[in-house]
């Protein structure tokens, strides 16, 4: 696993990051925008943007005195990668178990 993914994982251990790049996914938004949604304040959703933006999730552009929080195009890219490549090795691994004792099977039955 690549440290881009781990950090993606660390990040997205959260509910309230969770919950911030499914707002996120709709639409760029502003931090004050972003708390107004959430359970939490604004503080605390800056703190989770941080760690958001520094496991590459999310870009921020500041626009006069507002920042505005977007999706990283690639951010999950990393991840998805690892994800399939995991994915890909334990049904391969199934695959080969069920033929491994489908051949035992049939070499009982004869």
């Amino acid at each position: 696993m690549s440290n881009q993914s781990a950090l993606a994982l660390d990040a997205l251990g959260d509910a309230s990051r969770r919950q911030i790049l499914e707002l996120l996914a709709e639409r760029p938004r502003a931090v004050g925008e972003i708390a107004a949604a959430m359970p939490i304040g604004r503080p605390a959703v800056s703190k989770h943007l941080k760690v958001l933006e520094g496991a590459g999730l999310v870009d921020h552009e500041s626009r006069g005195t507002r920042n505005l929080y977007a999706l990283a195009p690639d951010g999950l890219a990393d991840l998805q990668q690892w994800l399939v490549t995991t994915w890909d090795t334990a049904l391969n691994a199934f695959q080969a178990y069920v033929e491994e004792h489908r051949v035992e099977s049939e070499g009982r039955r004869r």
